[in-house]
C-alpha cells in the first residue's frame, strides 16, 4: 500500500535522523587535550573508550532498528509511540557516555550508564511487542517466533544491564564486562525474513 510505505519511510527516516544526532552529540562531547604529548592523551583515553563503547552499542540498536521497521505491517500509534520511547533513551546515551567516561572509577556514573541502556533495552522489548502483535493478528507464525526469540534475546540484555547497575558499587569492572558483553551478543545484525506482500 503506497500510504503505509511513505509512512513507513518516514518514521525510518525520522528515526535515522535521531539517532544521527545521538552519534554526532558523542563526537562532539570529546575534546582534544592541550598539551600534544602522550601522557596527556592517555588523561583522555577513558572518554575515548566510552565513546568506542557507546557508537557500538548505538550502531548495533540502528542496524536492529532497521530491521524491525522493514518487518512494520501496520503504522499505529502503539508503534509511533513505543519508537519514540526508544528514542528518548537513546538520546541520553552521549549525556551518560561523556559522564561515565570523565568518572570512570565512579560507581553511580557506570550503574547510570548501565541503567540507560537497560532502558533502551526494555524500550525495543516493548518496540517488539507491537510489531508480534501485528504479526499474530496476520496469522504470520514464522515472524512471530522470529520476534519470540529476538525479545529473548532483549530480555536476557535487558537482564545483564540490570544487573550491571548494583554491580557498579561492587565491582566496576563487573560493569564494563557486562558493557563488552552485550554487544557482543548483537554483533550480527538480525536475520532479515521475507515479508507477505
Amino acid at each position: 500500500m503506497p500510504h503505509g510505505e511513505m509512512t513507513t519511510s518516514r518514521l525510518e527516516a525520522f528515526s535515522d535522523g535521531v539517532i544521527a544526532v545521538v552519534v554526532t552529540i558523542m563526537v562532539l562531547e570529546m575534546h582534544a587535550p592541550a598539551q600534544p604529548t602522550l601522557p596527556a592523551l592517555l588523561k583522555v583515553a577513558p572518554v575515548f573508550l566510552s565513546y568506542g563503547l557507546s557508537f557500538l552499542v548505538v550502531a548495533i540498536m540502528w542496524v536492529n532498528h532497521h530491521h524491525l521497521i522493514h518487518v512494520v505491517r501496520q503504522v499505529t500509534a502503539r508503534l509511533l509511540w513505543s519508537n519514540l520511547f526508544l528514542l528518548f533513551w537513546m538520546s541520553l546515551v552521549p549525556f551518560v557516555t561523556d559522564f561515565m567516561g570523565k568518572n570512570y572509577r565512579e560507581p553511580m556514573a557506570v550503574a547510570l550508564y548501565g541503567l540507560d541502556l537497560l532502558l533502551c533495552s526494555w524500550a525495543f522489548y516493548i518496540l517488539r511487542m507491537e510489531l508480534t502483535r501485528q504479526e499474530q493478528e496476520e496469522g504470520n507464525t514464522e515472524m512471530a517466533e522470529h520476534h519470540a526469540a529476538m525479545q529473548r534475546k532483549n530480555a536476557l540484555s535487558a537482564a545483564l544491564y540490570f544487573s550491571s547497575v548494583p554491580l557498579a558499587y561492587f565491582s566496576i569492572y563487573a560493569s564494563f564486562f557486562i558493557f563488552a558483553l552485550i554487544p557482543a551478543m548483537y554483533f550480527l545484525p538480525e536475520k532479515k525474513l521475507a515479508v507477505d506482500e
